[in-house]
């Protein structure tokens, strides 16, 4: 693999699709079956994925998919440290303000556990499966967080790994307004303790765990042609 990844040459920004919500409520989750895959940006490096990324929004929140195929051992779990456990984890700013190093109030951190993981203090959790929000590192301002009970997940097996679904309500996004800021700033990576970690671009040599400034954008749109 080269020093600088060919993924870090470039900034991406990933269309997400408008879906209605469904009759269940604003906290229901998404329909996401119709929902475009996110691209494969490992292919760049030659980095085999494990897991396809999906993603609809409307007024009321913004929801993903992950879909995690290969696997041969069961889901791992570390119970004091979430962080650390097989899983889903994202990083979104509602304000996609690029040109900073150091979190804002808007920049936020959440983490989601498939069925096995039963680390304390998990909100939103439906079939075993658990949600986080943690404070980021350097932040000049820690995003609310006194709504991370409204988080939603659930995770179901298949064959060789499993689907995670998860819901982030308006409420839990500081700055959340779709009409005024369609763009988001967002990273994600997929850990698994079997598979390794997928990331949406750089890895663990870069600092995109607390660095907005290293995040793509998600471009919510009314239509995809």
């Amino acid at each position: 693999m080269p020093v600088v990844p060919h993924r870090f040459l470039f900034r991406y920004t990933i269309r997400v699709p408008h879906i209605e919500r469904r009759s269940g409520g604003a906290r229901a989750f998404l329909d996401l079956d119709e929902a475009a895959f996110f691209p494969d940006f490992g292919a760049l490096d030659e980095a085999a994925p494990f897991a396809k990324i999906q993603a609809a929004w409307n007024e009321s929140g913004i929801g993903f998919r992950v879909s995690v195929t290969g696997k041969k051992m069961p889901v791992a779990q570390v119970s004091d440290e979430p962080r650390e456990s097989d899983g889903f984890q994202l990083w979104l700013d509602t304000r996609n303000t690029q040109t900073i190093h150091r979190a804002s109030r808007f920049c936020h951190h959440f983490a989601f556990l498939p069925g096995s993981a039963s680390s304390p203090g998990g909100q939103g959790r439906k079939n075993g499966a658990a949600a986080f929000q943690f404070s980021i590192a350097l932040a000049k301002e820690d995003a609310p967080s006194n709504r991370v009970g409204l988080l939603r997940v659930a995770s179901r097996p298949v064959p060789g790994g499993y689907v995670l679904d998860t819901w982030i309500p308006a409420e839990s996004l500081a700055g959340y307004d779709p009409d005024a800021n369609p763009l988001l700033g967002f990273y994600y990576v997929v850990r698994d303790a079997e598979l390794g970690e997928q990331f949406l671009a750089i890895g663990r040599d870069f600092p995109f765990d607390h660095d907005p400034s290293l995040w793509s954008t998600l471009e919510l749109t009314r239509s995809i042609a």
